[in-house]
């Protein structure tokens, strides 16, 4: 038995579903993944931990060295950027009913264009749209959709704004299971309804909005053998913390001190957030990033819940936004949410469609691009760094959570000058030295010329 493998069964032991409000404890979950008590969500929990106690710096030396010398290997569970880390999730004990597509190791990059825009010496992007699908969604995907063929699912089903059914069709499709994705009609960018078509999906566009679905979905699994594979599923999230896991390594194990990440579901950062403080608890980092959510001002339900009622009730709203992946105006995951905000001292910031779509561009401008649900973090770095949140010298992370390829209609839009055509004319003219429009040139080598040095021209005043 390997070193590793010895580590898995010794930390892992099993593993339990305990409701984050009154915390009982079940070993498996209800269709709907409510607990039955009370009805709040459910998050994944391993008794065995508390066993480690006054271990915990020894665990973690020996899990660094074992995670770095998987890198090497060619198994196909070490070969995931998610797996790798497996003795932080749901113990498998047939490695068969992995479903991967080898997810995860996704890069860091430096954003220095960014970093002189938002008024900081340097910042660090963690591109999550650089996974197999496209969007963070697969890191997740990988872990719950495996649950659900452990535990003998044919179907599973997701309601979508584009990049969760985009994911699970994959993952289905590689693993042999069929898949259902309520779409809302006309609220979805076709560039992610491209994906779930193409793996095989039976989708439905419904009359409604994103939070219709997942409710018509809700009843649907209650009277029907699917699996919701939603991120109301803590398997998802699971699965998603793994990025903070694999950011930390990556950043050989030096805390940062601020985390940026978008909000829509609340799922993403809820699940950093967990997988920080279990990193904390089992001694392999000492301090926690402070954990910022960043959300459009258009689907603010968040930022309305922590400043109008504490984070103690939710505060629900009709969402609008050209953002695509973060329209959602009733977030399942928003106790987690706060929870994370608390336990981390971050902050939740909004951001308008006119600061969503420059930022976009300034992320483009250091050649990575991203969605526009992604550009937020840039957006809202902005106004934290003003607010004196941040400051000029503090080491700074953006989370990317989608590929610039997954609207890429939204980017031709904005440079075409035909996005937020109905907004204000100063909000429309602060996009403006942003666009760069194809330009009509007659086909000549001088024509051609004359612009190339118009633009050397306008880069030397500038």
């Amino acid at each position: 038995m390997t070193a590793g493998a010895k580590t898995h069964a010794e930390m892992k032991g099993g593993h339990a579903l305990r409701c984050i409000e009154c915390g009982a404890e079940f070993e498996r979950a209800e269709a709907e993944f409510r607990c039955p008590r009370c009805g709040d969500l459910l998050e994944v929990v391993y008794p065995a931990w508390a066993e480690s106690e006054g271990k915990t710096t020894a665990w973690g030396s020996h899990l660094k060295q074992v995670w770095r010398e998987r890198k090497l290997s060619f198994d196909s569970e070490n070969a995931s950027g998610v797996w790798r880390f497996r003795e932080l999730l749901p113990h498998f004990a047939d490695a068969g009913q992995i479903i991967s597509l080898r997810e995860g190791n996704t890069p860091i990059f430096e954003l220095p264009q960014c970093a002189r825009s938002a008024g900081l010496d340097r910042l660090l992007a963690k591109h999550q749209g650089m996974n197999p699908t496209g969007s963070f969604k697969d890191t997740g995907m990988t872990v719950a959709i495996s649950v659900a063929r452990q535990q003998g699912f044919s179907w599973v089903a997701c309601a979508s704004t584009g990049n969760t059914s985009a994911s699970m069709a994959a993952y289905a499709a590689h693993g042999g299971l069929r898949s259902l994705v309520l779409i809302p009609e006309g609220k979805i960018a076709w560039g992610k309804l491209s994906q779930p078509l193409d793996y095989g999906a039976l989708t439905c566009q419904l009359r409604t909005d994103f939070d219709g679905c997942l409710r018509i979905l809700t009843e649907l699994v209650r009277r029907h053998p699917i699996y919701l594979l939603n991120s109301i599923n803590p398997y998802r999230l699971e699965g998603q913390k793994t990025a903070a896991i694999e950011l930390l390594e990556q950043l050989d194990w030096e805390v940062p001190d601020h985390l940026i990440v978008p909000g829509g579901n609340l799922g993403n950062c809820s699940a950093l957030g967990k997988g920080l403080e279990e990193l904390r608890s089992l001694g392999l980092i000492h301090t926690l990033p402070k954990l910022s959510v960043i959300q459009a001002e258009g689907a603010n339900a968040l930022v309305r819940t922590v400043r109008e009622k504490g984070g103690k009730q939710l505060v629900t709203v009709k969402a609008e936004t050209a953002a695509t992946a973060i329209r959602i105006g009733n977030p399942v995951s928003w106790k987690k949410a706060v929870r994370v905000l608390e336990s981390t001292g971050g902050r939740c910031e909004q951001v308008s469609e006119a600061e969503i779509a420059i930022a976009k561009a300034e992320i483009g401008s250091d050649g990575v691009g991203c969605e526009p649900a992604s550009a937020v973090t840039q957006a809202g770095l902005k106004k934290l760094v003003r607010q004196g949140f941040v400051h000029r010298q503090q080491r700074v992370v953006l989370v990317l959570t989608g590929h610039l390829l997954k609207d890429p209609e939204y980017t031709l839009r904005f440079h075409r000058g035909e996005l937020l055509t109905d907004a204000a004319q100063g909000e429309r003219e602060r996009l403006d030295p942003y666009r760069r429009a194809p330009l009509e040139v007659e086909p000549e080598v001088e024509a051609v010329l004359r612009v190339l040095e118009k633009a050397e021209k306008t880069d030397a005043t500038n």
